[in-house]
């Protein structure tokens, strides 16, 4: 499975040689209580995750959530309960955390861009700019705060970008030989940067076209020319200081990078509540 894969390699960082310090000071028998708790408000996003890498180290840790992924958690408030060896605990609070917070961020900014996007009938997604080799956790985060997911992984959907267009000579020699070889049931996207190609890409039978890299005003003009005749995404340069401009230009879907490339992780934190023995 993916994620045993993903916490295995995440352990491997911080346990492949031990941890000099908690062993050195705990022994087997030592056990504690803990608590994690935000720092700041957020979305939270990650528990099962969580709970996967403490069982990794030590499947004898109680681990009881106080929260679900996708509650909106204040400052202060407690995530979730910890029982156990104490050098299970340490060992795996950070790397639990890593994910927590990351995904936190994620499903954080999710649900703040897909509420402006809702206000104007527009559906927030995704891109595959995501962390390597974290992708499905990152696009959980983006479902869990609310916001779609676009292609997870190349086989998901036919996409005819820039580069594609450049190597077939023309956007209607790429859709062309799409259609003569998928057939008639895969919608297909085509990447357009101007007027023109907007209108290569429709007479070419595109059914969803991207606008790359448009000013709102110049969405406006692809959309009066599309007329309906097909899908429309806006990608490129949006963010969340301009997404509700975009939103204002009509498009039916807005992909963002911004969703996991460059969101800030959440701060939670591990607190050792009780020295039980």
């Amino acid at each position: 499975m993916i994620l045993d894969k993903i916490i295995e390699l995440a352990l491997l960082e911080d346990l492949s040689l031990g941890d000099i310090t908690s062993d050195t000071i705990f022994t087997p028998e030592n056990r504690a209580k803990a608590v994690i708790r935000a720092k700041e408000d957020l979305v939270l996003c990650g528990m099962e995750t969580a709970r996967e890498v403490f069982a990794a180290v030590d499947p004898q840790v109680r681990f009881t959530p106080l929260k679900k992924d996708g509650d909106d958690v204040k400052k202060g408030e407690e995530v979730l309960a910890l029982e156990g060896r104490t050098l299970s605990i340490l060992k795996a609070e950070r790397t639990a955390l890593n994910f927590m917070q990351r995904m936190s961020g994620i499903a954080t900014a999710a649900r703040a861009y897909a509420a402006v996007g809702k206000k104007y009938g527009v559906m927030i997604v995704d891109t595959r700019k995501t962390q390597p080799g974290l992708r499905r956790l990152d696009k959980y985060a983006v479902r869990t705060g609310g916001a779609r997911n676009h292609r997870i992984s190349l086989a998901d959907s036919v996409m005819i970008k820039d580069n594609h267009i450049a190597a077939a000579g023309s956007i209607t020699a790429a859709v062309a030989k799409i259609k003569s070889v998928i057939g008639h049931t895969p919608k297909i996207e085509v990447e357009t940067t101007n007027l023109d190609e907007v209108k290569e890409a429709l007479a070419a039978g595109a059914d969803i076209i991207m606008l790359d890299n448009m000013t709102p005003e110049q969405v406006r003009v692809c959309k009066k020319e599309i007329a309906g005749r097909a899908i429309i995404e806006v990608s490129g340069g949006v963010n969340k200081d301009n997404l509700e401009a975009y939103c204002q230009a009509g498009p039916d879907v807005i992909s963002m990078g911004a969703l996991t490339h460059s969101v800030p992780a959440k701060d939670l934190s591990l607190k050792i509540v009780q020295y039980i023995s």
